[in-house]
């Protein structure tokens, strides 16, 4: 079992040749769990997790600056160099200078150190602190590992001397001037753990540190995909590939996963570990028995053709069923009825020489071009040809569908065996309401196989029940309506307690996922004979949601020609002469290019000046109408004061002289008075 230590420094020392290993999330920020939503991939750590860590991809760089205690991210595709730092602490053999020199010894001039003493190899002598690079690695023919090295002496006269890795002594690494690039820094295990500088001359700054950010690929418990997430995560992990090297890790299938297994992976046991959800498209027993912990067993899968059928509408509603090309009941058809005309094209266009008997009286519409039809008459449909006819006297082409029937009446009996049969052709349009029951010559059994073949719809009734079944649901109803054929992805599928008792899962109409199992088959040593479920009866909802897959759109039936009124309905105008017309018309277009958007073409006129007879002094007030105080007839009220005369008014009333004739005359001084006042 491995140390503790964080996400990010255990991938960053990684080396990816040891892939995959096993990791146990312990602890950090997230050890109780969180979701995390990266390009659409949501993975969830949680304390105690397993991860199998199966590739890596790095996405970017952290760069941190020492010198400024600052830090940014880089882009993998950065152009710029890097030169690297010597490191200050010294080397004690050649056999150290190899192993941790930044990149492989492979690549020339990679690597330039110096001896702090001087160097005696054999009959060789090397200065102190003279620069040496290491080239190549080689092996003597007594085994002994040698590191070639390049020196260049005083007149710039270049050698080469081998040194075994044994050579002790104290060496110090020196400055190059050699430029790496980020992403030769990042494929170097060596490289990035080292200090780099900046060649770019703008970058103010000290050594830089790079951290390389990389999407995880790993595998969890439970998950049918691949999980990604960064490497940059706060969390700690343990490596535990030790100890759970056997550790098989549960891959969920969805059902169209299952259906693309090769054949030879069946029969095999697996478990439900979701039931489906949304709406129910199945209302079979066998759908009841999907449940979440339940182990199925599964044969096999293939595609398997079906008919969608449906009954009339009863007490149990109307029903609906997938019933499977396996079926053995035998059937006798049905004669269908039909509305309308419409409905006898159609019909006729899948199966020709349609014949069908008139159930109900219709009378004639000569204006429409109706026929009159009698109960009792047999029509065989010929053709439907388009015809053009003219509406009204507007002269204007109207085409109308009509379908070319033969119309024949039969003949009773006690009629002359003379009598030709009373046979014509009818024209009948498609928007003509009928009431039709189809004519069938024969009573005869038929497979399901042979329907098939046939032109669908078809309307059939169950006489003989498939005996493979424990009970066929088919065989109690009056009337099946055999609507279309289609070919459908199914699972082969049964129970444990009842291996040989088989039903097909539909894959397309399953959203249920489920893992493969280590158990054994329920069975000793020969597989049972299989007995299959061929009649799955399915709701309402599967219905319409497989018309809505099919994207089949039916055009509605033709409409029905208006009907003109009479001519006695019709109300009749005056006549205009021909002379008026265009003089309207002409008045009409010049009131219009008169008119604009938000203004007129002409100024509104000003208003005339008022005549000279009128004053501008203001009028003189209308004389007061004489009152006159009549007898009071009811008793004053005593509760409420009465106002009293104004003290001004009354001291010049009780001062005048003047005699006042009446009480007119008496207010009209006292106005006065007041107004003076």
């Amino acid at each position: 079992m491995g140390d503790l230590q964080s996400l990010r420094d255990f991938i960053r020392c990684l080396d990816q040749q040891s892939l995959p290993r096993i990791l146990q999330i312990c602890s950090g920020v997230y050890f109780q769990g969180s979701v995390y939503e990266l390009s659409g991939s949501e993975v969830c750590l949680s304390t105690g997790d397993l991860v199998k860590v199966i590739g890596l991809e790095l996405v970017s760089v952290f760069c941190e600056d020492i010198g400024t205690e600052t830090s940014f991210e880089l882009s993998t595709e950065y152009s710029g160099q890097f030169t690297l730092i010597a490191e200050d602490l010294p080397y004690y053999t050649i056999e150290e200078i190899v192993g941790l020199c930044p990149v492989g010894v492979d690549v020339c001039s990679s690597f330039s150190f110096i001896s702090k003493d001087k160097l005696k190899i054999e009959d060789f002598t090397l200065p102190a602190e003279e620069e040496l690079t290491l080239t190549s690695l080689e092996v003597a023919e007594d085994g002994e590992r040698q590191a070639r090295c390049q020196t260049t002496g005083q007149n710039m006269v270049s050698a080469e001397i081998l040194l075994p890795l044994s050579l002790k002594g104290e060496f110090y690494e020196c400055e190059s001037d050699r430029g790496y690039s980020l992403q030769e820094i990042m494929s170097s295990a060596r490289l990035s753990t080292r200090r780099f500088r900046s060649t770019n001359v703008k970058h103010i700054g000290g050594p830089l540190i790079f951290s390389p950010v990389y999407e995880i690929k790993a595998i969890m418990q439970m998950r049918k995909d691949i999980v990604k997430f960064p490497s940059s995560l706060e969390v700690d992990v343990q490596d535990v590939t030790e100890q759970f090297h056997d550790l098989v890790f549960i891959t969920p299938l969805s059902m169209a996963e299952v259906a693309r297994k090769p054949q030879e992976s069946f029969p095999t046991i697996v478990e439900i570990l979701d039931v489906p959800e949304g709406k129910q498209f199945f209302n079979s027993l066998w759908f009841q028995e999907l449940q979440k912990g339940r182990h199925l067993v599964l044969h096999g899968w293939g595609h398997t053709p079906m008919v969608l059928a449906s009954t009339r509408k009863g007490r149990k509603g109307k029903q609906y069923f997938l019933i499977s090309q396996r079926y053995c009941g035998r059937m006798r058809r049905k004669a269908r009825e039909f509305g309308s005309v419409y409905e006898l094209y159609l019909a006729s266009s899948q199966s020709p020489g349609l014949k069908v008997n008139v159930t109900r009286h219709y009378e004639a519409v000569q204006e429409e071009g109706v026929p009159a039809l009698s109960v009792g008459e047999q029509l065989e449909v010929l053709e439907m040809p388009l015809l053009d006819r003219l509406k009204g006297n507007s002269e204007v082409a109207l085409k109308v569908e009509n379908l070319i029937c033969k119309r024949t009446v039969e003949i009773d009996d006690e009629d002359d065996e003379d009598d030709e049969d009373d046979s014509q052709e009818i024209s009948l349009p498609l928007f003509m309401e009928g009431h039709f029951v189809e004519k069938l010559s024969d009573n005869k059994k038929y497979n399901l196989t042979d329907l098939i073949n046939k032109s669908l719809p078809l309307d059939v009734k169950v006489v003989t029940q498939d005996k493979e079944l424990e009970k066929d649901p088919l065989t109690g109803l009056t009337a099946l309506k055999l609507e279309e054929t289609f070919i459908e992805t199914v699972v082969l599928t049964s129970l444990p307690s009842k291996p040989e008792r088989c039903f097909e899962l539909p894959v397309r109409w399953l959203q249920m996922s489920v893992c493969v199992m280590s158990e054994p088959l329920p069975w000793y040593s020969e597989s049972p004979k299989l007995h299959v479920e061929t009649v799955t009866e399915v709701t309402e909802n599967f219905y319409y949601e497989y018309h809505k897959l099919t994207n089949k759109v039916e055009e509605p039936p033709p409409r029905p020609p208006k009907r003109r009124p009479s001519s006695s309905e019709v109300p009749k105008k005056p006549p205009k002469s021909k002379s008026t017309l265009p003089n309207q018309a002409s008045n009409i277009i010049k009131q219009l290019d008169d008119l604009s958007l938000g203004q007129t073409m002409m100024k509104r006129p000003s208003a005339p000046p008022p005549p000279d007879d009128i004053l501008t002094e203001p009028p003189l007030p209308l004389p007061r109408k004489s009152i006159s105080i009549p007898e009071s007839i009811t008793q004053p009220n005593t509760y409420v004061k009465r106002p009293s005369m104004p003290q001004t008014l009354a001291r010049h009333l009780s001062d005048s002289d003047h005699d006042y004739e009446s009480v007119d005359d008496m207010f009209k001084n006292s106005n006065d008075s007041i107004m003076h006042y």
